[in-house]
């Protein structure tokens, strides 16, 4: 079954912030921002059960914030930043400029 992904045409900027005002998940696209590529799911540090890591993925990918794909038996997430910055401008940068960043 293939993923779905909004148009973020359809996406209102208050389900990205609040898709964006959890801690694991803004830590989770900091990861994926200061990536050149895509990541895969098990590369990304959250400090969270299997579970809870998925429903973190989905909430991300609901909201237009991510983009996942299939490499083989792995799942690639990317960050949408260009879609996101075309439709909401300056929004991602000044969220991920004023969040703290991960402790290490």
């Amino acid at each position: 079954m293939p993923t779905h992904h909004p148009d973020l045409d359809r996406v209102a900027v208050e389900d990205v912030l609040a898709a964006l005002g959890n801690p694991v998940r803004i830590s989770i696209v900091r990861e994926l921002a200061g990536s050149a590529g895509p990541r895969s799911c098990g590369s990304l540090p959250v400090e969270v059960t299997k579970a809870t890591a998925t429903h973190h993925w989905r909430v991300l990918r609901e909201n237009g914030l991510t983009r996942e794909s299939r490499s083989g038996r792995e799942k690639q997430i990317t960050l949408r930043a260009a879609e996101l910055d075309a439709r909401f401008p300056g929004l991602l940068a000044a969220v991920l400029a004023a969040a703290p960043p991960r402790e290490p």
